[in-house]
């Protein structure tokens, strides 16, 4: 998918920052065999970025022009939507962290301010460079507000990572210790005078925009580069606003996870904000089969809150949709050419043949099953496979599968 979802994607760092302080969520729903925990545990190392830092009182954070205009739009290095002029949309560049030659990455923001006071809903987009129709749902759905008939605001935050959207990848790049691939979505809440450029911009635009400005939150994600997802949410349940949330939505899928710490869902709802992942589809290109669904749910989330006036669309029981509570990998045991034999949202049974794979003489060299029943929720898209990629994805209601480390992805 968040998270291409959350629990698709894959991230190295080379070195570590201090450990948030408050004990780590452990995934324990996702399973994978015990001979991945060492690679697994390198890996992890990149959540070593979510740290805590607090620039004095959030509450009273107050909007900072720097003066500088690009294309015509100001540009705040920290904002509180309180100031701006009700009944209208601004537009503004955030200041983020520096890049190596001193100048900054700018991130996009759009706010709707209503005539009148109410929730504060923002919409966050881009945390992963090759997420392309998360960023147009929000845009689709901020072109359909009317700020002098809301009631609250509505903030869009469209590109967060904005150099892994210069280069269409999942990852920030960082060529300071040599050359090395960061995942924002592992760095929540952030530092500002963090180690990494990464943990910095994280902290800037989680202190400074995201947390002062925000009662309710909605991170968008799709699939990443070479493992497409499935329309469906991923979040907490057991949070009141978040399961009321994800239910609005007309989506065919939900896995019922808080995930692990560092993603930034769980920094807004450690800082007690409820929010969610939805999952819009496939990455690199705008998926305009999907999209729709999370445009309709969206503003059922705002008129449900009393943001926007008008009656609730489809929701998650018009698309009878599956809850999980549990997801599984199937990983590719050699390398070679895949066939897939099922596609996205396809339910299987335990023991169904899934895929073939194939050496570069068409020899069969292995052969794929589901080990649940359960939906397929990810698939790989590349033809091809090293040993240890995911392959699928595959939720399900039952009960956790026994002896298997647990899947941090």
């Amino acid at each position: 998918m968040p998270p291409r979802p959350i629990f698709f994607k894959k991230a190295l760092t080379m070195f570590k920052e201090p450990l948030v302080s408050r004990r780590p969520r452990i995934l324990k729903n996702s399973l994978l065999p015990t001979a991945l925990i060492t690679a697994l545990a390198l890996m992890g190392m990149n959540m070593a970025q979510a740290q805590v830092s607090v620039p004095g009182n959030l509450a009273s954070i107050s909007t900072v022009y720097t003066g500088d205009m690009i294309n015509g739009k100001k540009v705040v290095r920290s904002l509180n939507t309180n100031d701006l002029e009700p009944g209208r949309k601004h537009l503004l560049y955030f200041q983020g962290v520096q890049m190596s030659t001193g100048q900054y990455w700018y991130v996009s923001v759009i706010v709707a301010k209503g005539s009148k006071p109410g929730k504060r809903i923002t919409l966050t987009s881009g945390v992963h460079g090759d997420e392309m129709s998360s960023v147009h749902t929000v845009q689709t759905v901020m072109g359909r507000l009317n700020p002098a008939e809301m009631s609250g605001t509505v903030m869009a935050v469209l590109d967060i990572a904005r150099p892994a959207m210069e280069s269409m990848q999942r990852s920030w790049p960082n060529s300071g210790r040599g050359f090395e691939l960061n995942d924002m979505n592992r760095a929540w809440p952030g530092n500002e005078n963090g180690l990494s450029a990464v943990s910095r911009q994280a902290g800037l635009v989680f202190n400074r925009l995201l947390k002062p400005n925000t009662d309710l939150a909605i991170d968008f994600h799709t699939g990443t580069t070479g493992l497409d997802a499935a329309a469906l949410h991923i979040g907490d349940m057991g949070i009141p606003d978040v399961k009321t949330m994800m239910m609005l939505y007309p989506v065919p899928a939900i896995w019922d996870n808080p995930i692990y710490p560092g993603v930034l869902h769980n920094a807004y709802i450690d800082a007690g904000i409820p929010c969610f992942t939805p999952e819009v589809g496939v990455a690199r290109k705008l998926d305009l089969d999907t999209i729709p669904i999370f445009v309709e749910g969206t503003m059922n989330v705002f008129k449900h809150y009393g943001v926007v006036p008008g009656k609730i669309g489809r929701t998650a029981v018009d698309a009878n949709v599956f809850i999980a509570k549990n997801a599984v990998p199937v990983l590719t045991s050699h390398g070679g050419f895949i066939e897939l034999l099922v596609k996205l949202n396809a339910k299987v049974k335990t023991g169904q043949k899934v895929a073939i794979q194939r050496n570069a003489f068409g020899e069969v060299v292995a052969e794929y099953t589901s080990p649940v029943n359960g939906l397929i929720s990810g698939l790989r898209s590349d033809a091809t496979s090293e040993p240890g990629n995911v392959l699928f994805f595959i939720l399900f209601s039952g009960a956790p599968l026994s002896g298997a480390a647990p899947y941090s992805e």
